[in-house]
């Protein structure tokens, strides 16, 4: 299920907002992952910790 989330896109070095789904880091963080609307390019926003 894909939400939309607001981060920084370091290609276009904008924010913008994606569509992303929440997954959860090696070192237990919450993070939205998804791509750039516009490049395409991986976009991440740290949400907390799980």
């Amino acid at each position: 299920m894909a939400e939309s989330y607001n981060g920084y896109c370091v290609k276009c070095k904008e924010k913008r907002d994606f569509e992303g789904e929440v997954k959860v880091s090696e070192s237990g963080r919450r993070m939205a992952q998804g791509p750039c609307p516009v490049c395409g390019t991986k976009m991440n926003r740290i949400l907390g910790k799980a």
